[in-house]
């Protein structure tokens, strides 16, 4: 086990059981000054942003947001492939806006798909961009460091709903629905942000929440609402059957009797060997990764050692995405995660309809309302409204006049000649 996941598994032992040795007490205090010191300057940043002292970008679709409160694995990516497939099921196209955390290609605006298929490589997109545009090819897929950019270059591809992924604390870009997930095993960890605890935020950030849903939730809660919230719980299942990287597919019936090793590199690997156990996999050998882990040269040299004492490898579909070219001992077969809406599909579905509805009326309630008054102000001729880019324009002028939070601008000095809109 190298360093950063001894490093990882220490603080996670310190969050859930406290300190113990008087090594960890000594060191506790400092971490929880840090902790309130961190957890206050968030709160300042969530007032300026809330408060209006800070611009946030407004798209003129409907923006939902997939978050969590804590670090680590809460299983945002296939929520966010239920959500994108549940969207393009009510017909409309969804857009996948991501930070593209561990990629390598550092432009600040990249297409991973644009509705037909990947266009970059998972070290290019970033591993969870890259697999959510290879589970659903008619969506499109966008990394950004400025999330407004990605948003704003989907629209320009045609996208009609923009999810945020990871996009809870992301607060630059005004959302419609946030759905915030917590994890059902330990969903606020020891109640402290970084780095006395595992929380993003103090707890009352819940209150900016639309829904909250429980991920590995095994038994369903007896609450329907958390903080006043919709609650809605989920858990994660391995698909019943895997794809190989040399090609085909294999069944568990088809693993029965084989000499397995099964490794990952996610934030809770127990939770996958224990999936695995589950399904009657007998695992000869196991190899935990750091959470991202990108697959160099001494993982894979670890992956081949593994490998020569196993008939098959298995892994997730997350790890598999980073080792399409590489060659190992032995056939490897990524076992794809779903996640199962237990408590509240309802609800989810309600919601994704309620905001899409809303969205369409809002955008026509502008048009009819406010077209027919307004005029612009250098030459006072008619304009037109341009819903896409949330633009007023004036055909005689040239000028593009912006919408901002549903009010048109109309003040000469905030246009735009269109040639530069």
């Amino acid at each position: 086990m190298n360093l950063r996941a001894s490093c990882e598994r220490w603080h996670r032992r310190l969050v859930d059981h406290g300190p113990v040795t008087p090594l960890e007490k000594v060191g506790f205090g400092p971490l929880l000054a840090l902790s309130l010191l961190y957890g206050s300057l968030l709160w300042l940043r969530e007032r300026f942003f809330l408060g209006g002292l800070a611009r946030r970008y407004r798209a003129p679709v409907p923006v939902v947001s997939v978050g969590n409160l804590t670090v680590g694995g809460t299983g945002k990516t296939p929520v966010t492939d239920l959500l994108v497939k549940r969207l393009l099921a009510l017909g409309v196209t969804p857009a996948v806006v991501s930070r593209g955390y561990g990629r390598h290609v550092k432009a600040p605006v990249e297409v991973v798909s644009h509705g037909a298929g990947t266009l970059l490589s998972p070290r290019q997109a970033g591993d969870e961009p890259y697999l959510l545009a290879c589970r659903n090819p008619q969506a499109i897929v966008v990394v950004a460091a400025r999330r407004a950019d990605g948003v704003e270059r989907a629209l320009q591809l045609g996208a009609e709903v923009v999810v945020l992924d990871d996009g809870f604390q992301h607060l630059a870009v005004v959302r419609d629905l946030d759905l915030v997930l917590l994890d059902a095993q330990s969903p606020l960890g020891n109640g402290l942000p970084l780095p006395a605890g595992i929380m993003r935020e103090f707890p009352a950030a819940l209150q900016r929440a639309s829904a909250v849903m429980l991920t590995r939730c095994t038994e369903l809660p007896q609450a329907t609402s958390l903080h006043g919230k919709p609650l809605l719980a989920s858990e994660h299942r391995i698909a019943g059957q895997g794809w190989s990287l040399e090609g085909g597919t294999l069944s568990f019936a088809d693993m029965q009797g084989m000499s397995i090793a099964a490794f990952c590199g996610i934030a809770h690997p127990d939770s996958f060997f224990d999936a695995l156990s589950s399904r009657g996999v007998e695992i000869a050998q196991r190899l935990a990764f750091p959470d991202h882990s990108a697959y160099g040269e001494t993982e894979i040299a670890r992956l081949r050692e593994l490998a020569s004492g196993v008939e098959l490898l298995v892994t997730t579909e997350k790890d598999a995405v980073k080792l399409l070219d590489v060659e190992l001992p032995c056939p490897c077969v990524a076992l794809p995660l779903e996640v199962h809406v237990t408590q509240g599909v309802e609800t989810l579905d309600r919601l994704l309809q309620q905001y899409l509805h809303f969205k369409d009326e809002q955008a026509m309630t502008l048009s009819k309302e406010l077209l027919d008054i307004l005029a612009c102000p250098a030459c006072k001729g008619e304009v037109d409204y341009r819903q896409a880019e949330q633009q007023i324009i004036c055909p005689a002028c040239k000028l593009a006049y912006p919408v901002r939070d549903e009010i048109p601008v109309m003040l000469i000095d905030e246009a735009t000649p269109l040639d530069q809109a």
